[in-house]
C-alpha cells in the first residue's frame, strides 16, 4: 500500500480557470504533482501544453512560480536555476524542469542528457501525450506505431515508440518512475519519495489526450486505466538501480490478466486506420516489453 493513501495534502495548487482543454491528463497529473511537492518549488517549461495551462503573464491559476523558457533548454534551465539558489544558500526549494515528450524525446534530450551527467539537483518530468499537441498534434518520437497525426496523415506513424526511459536510466540517476493521472495515489507517492532524494530524479508521466488521442474527454481516467491495463504503460520505479513495479501493474504482474492491446487502441480516433498487421506489431513490441520488465522484477 503506498506510504501517502490516506495522507494526501488537502491544498490545492491549480485554482479554477485554467486554459487546459477538458479532459487533459496533464492537469489531472500536475495537480497532484503540486499537491506532492507544496510549497518551495519552482518550476520551468518550454512552450508547451503545460504553458498552457499555467496562462499567460500576470494572469495564471497555478500557486507556485514557473519560469519559460525555449523549447529545447528545459533541463539547461533547471541547471541555471539550481545554481542560483545555491548561491544564495537556498537548498529548501525544490526545481522542477517538466516538459512534454516533444520537449524531451526530441529537442530536449541534450539538455537532460548533460544536466543527468552532472548529477544536477533537480526533477525532470516528461508528460508524454505522445505528440506534438500544443502546436497541431504533430508526430513525435514518441508517437506509437499505428497513429496518425497532422504529419502522417495518410500512412499513419510507421515506427515504434523511442524507449527514452531506457535513455534516462543508462545515466545511472538515484531516482526513475513512471506514473499515470489515472492512478493518482501511486503518482503522488512517487513525487513525495522523487522531493527527498537529491540529484538528477526522472519521472515520466503517461498523460492522455482527449484531443490529439480522439476520445471524449469524460474518459480520461478510463484511457489511463486502459493503457496501464494492456501493459502499453507500466508503473515502475528504479531506486539506485533497484526495479519494482508498483501499484496497478504489480498487481497485473502477479496475477497474469493483462488485457490485449485492441481493449485501448479501438476507443481511440488517432488509430482509425491502423491495419491488422501493425495491431499485432503493437501487440507483440508491448508484450516484449512486459516480459523484460518481468523478468527484472523478479530479479528484484
Amino acid at each position: 500500500m503506498p506510504a501517502n493513501l490516506f495522507k494526501v495534502n488537502e491544498k490545492e495548487y491549480i485554482l479554477p480557470g485554467s486554459r487546459a482543454c477538458q479532459g487533459c491528463g496533464l492537469s489531472l497529473a500536475y495537480r497532484y504533482m503540486l499537491k506532492a511537492l507544496r510549497e518551495n518549488t519552482i518550476v520551468t517549461l518550454p512552450a508547451c501544453c503545460l504553458c498552457v495551462l499555467q496562462g499567460m503573464y500576470p494572469s495564471t491559476p497555478v500557486l507556485v512560480p514557473a519560469l519559460n523558457n525555449s523549447f529545447a533548454s528545459t533541463a539547461a534551465s533547471a541547471s541555471g536555476l539550481v545554481a542560483g539558489l545555491q548561491a544564495l544558500d537556498r537548498s529548501d526549494i525544490t526545481v522542477v524542469a517538466m516538459a512534454g515528450d516533444g520537449g524531451t524525446f526530441d529537442m530536449g534530450i541534450q539538455a537532460l542528457s548533460g544536466a543527468a551527467e552532472r548529477e544536477t539537483d533537480f526533477i525532470y518530468v516528461c508528460y508524454d501525450n505522445e505528440g506534438y499537441m500544443n502546436t497541431g498534434t504533430q508526430r513525435s518520437s514518441a508517437t506509437p506505431l499505428g497513429a496518425l497525426t497532422t504529419t502522417t496523415p495518410i500512412l499513419t506513424k510507421q515506427q515504434h515508440k523511442k524507449d527514452f526511459i531506457k535513455i534516462v536510466e543508462a545515466h545511472d540517476i538515484p531516482y526513475l518512475a513512471t506514473v499515470s493521472p489515472a492512478y493518482p495515489i501511486d503518482l503522488y507517492d512517487k513525487f513525495v519519495k522523487a522531493k527527498k532524494i537529491k540529484g538528477t530524479r526522472y519521472i515520466h508521466i503517461y498523460a492522455p489526450c482527449p484531443p490529439g488521442w480522439t476520445y471524449p474527454p469524460k474518459d480520461t481516467v478510463k484511457m489511463g486505466r486502459l493503457a496501464v491495463e494492456t501493459g502499453v504503460a507500466v508503473l515502475f520505479e528504479v531506486e539506485d538501480g533497484k526495479f519494482r513495479l508498483t501499484g496497478r501493474s504489480k498487481t497485473l504482474a502477479e496475477r497474469g490478466n493483462r488485457l490485449p492491446v485492441i481493449n485501448y487502441v479501438e476507443k481511440q480516433g488517432r488509430f482509425r486506420r491502423m491495419n491488422i498487421e501493425q495491431l499485432n506489431q503493437l501487440q507483440a513490441w508491448v508484450d516484449r516489453k512486459w516480459d523484460e520488465y518481468i523478468k527484472r522484477a523478479d530479479q528484484g
